[in-house]
């Protein structure tokens, strides 16, 4: 079956904004908690979450990526999954994805919507594959979901979705007489500009992308990201996780993030505390440029990883200088 698409507000009921979140239907027999406590990382099988969220890590571990990014599967047998960020185009991952989306017979295949949340390397490759797979072995293409590149994005992050998913939309999945998985959209521009979160509003779970990591803090890349916009964009969430009840993040890299609510205030102080840091070594520096700024700004940071957190620095100095060239406030 196709997923059901609507806008925010359209269709549903309470559940959509006063659930027990996650629903006790969909918390696995043996978890600890509302979540599974986190394991070892691997790539070569699906890991539940929840009944109807299962996570497949990419088998692309590196500097950028951490353990590899986090492709999602979420439904059930009898709704469908609509997948999220199928990741590169490997092969054994795209497999991996096809026969985790199992029918009630148990045979595999089972995607009713493919969903990218930005159109950078690790994260959007794999869905035309993945969707040409179904379309080999079952006849049916799903809907590749997401929003295209931006006009600044890099050679290597072109991406071009069947459907643009707006903001607020509703991607909604399910059976007759059983369980419902509603994914609600949040545009999301600061990573990138096309990025866009996905919040499963039963069960009070945020899908961040690259938005939101655990472990690290995301790099923003001018031209295309964009600090002013990323904060923004946190402001967004927080009060997304507000009106849903979202309690855990789950990230395009790492395990799942507790206390939503804390873990966004906790990233936006963060980059609010660098920015301040960067502002008074370019006030005691006016002269200087990114380069003799960076070391001063940095200096908490590995040297290494100096060339990285150039680019974000530069996303900062782009919105420091934003907001110095605001006029002052009338009295």
């Amino acid at each position: 079956m196709a997923p059901i698409i609507r806008r925010s507000g359209q269709g549903g009921g309470v559940w959509l904004h006063n659930a027990a979140m996650p629903r006790s239907s969909q918390i696995l027999a043996d978890a600890a908690g509302p979540l599974p406590a986190p394991g070892p990382w691997q790539s070569e099988q699906a890991v539940a979450l929840l009944r109807n969220v299962q996570r497949l890590t990419a088998p692309n571990p590196g500097f950028m990526t951490g353990p590899g990014t986090n492709s999602y599967l979420v439904g059930d047998a009898a709704s469908g999954y609509i997948a999220i960020d199928p990741g590169p185009a490997d092969d054994a991952h795209l497999e991996r994805l096809w026969q985790a989306a199992r029918h009630a017979d148990g045979s595999g295949g089972h995607i009713e919507a493919i969903v990218c949340t930005h159109s950078h390397p690790d994260h959007s490759p794999g869905a035309a594959p993945l969707q040409a797979l179904c379309q080999a072995r079952s006849g049916r293409a799903p809907t590749i979901w997401g929003l295209p590149s931006g006009p600044h994005a890099r050679a290597n992050s072109q991406f071009a979705p069947d459907r643009d998913v707006a903001d607020g939309q509703h991607l909604h999945l399910q059976a007759p007489g059983g369980q419902a998985h509603t994914l609600q959209a949040i545009h999301t521009p600061g990573h990138a500009s096309n990025h866009v979160c996905l919040v499963l509003l039963q069960d009070g779970l945020l899908f961040s992308g690259d938005h939101i990591l655990n472990g690290s803090t995301t790099v923003i890349d001018p031209p295309d990201g964009n600090m002013a916009h990323y904060l923004d964009s946190l402001d967004a969430l927080t009060r997304a996780c507000q009106a849903h009840a979202v309690d855990f993040i789950l990230p395009a890299h790492g395990h799942p993030l507790p206390d939503a609510l804390g873990a966004i205030a906790k990233l936006k102080a963060h980059r609010l505390a660098r920015e301040a840091k960067i502002a008074a070594v370019m006030q005691a520096n006016p002269a200087g440029d990114p380069d003799q700024w960076l070391p001063l700004a940095y200096d908490d940071v590995d040297a290494r990883l100096w060339p990285v957190a150039k680019r974000s620095l530069l996303a900062h100095v782009e919105r420091i200088q934003m907001l110095q060239a605001r006029p002052a406030p009338s009295a």
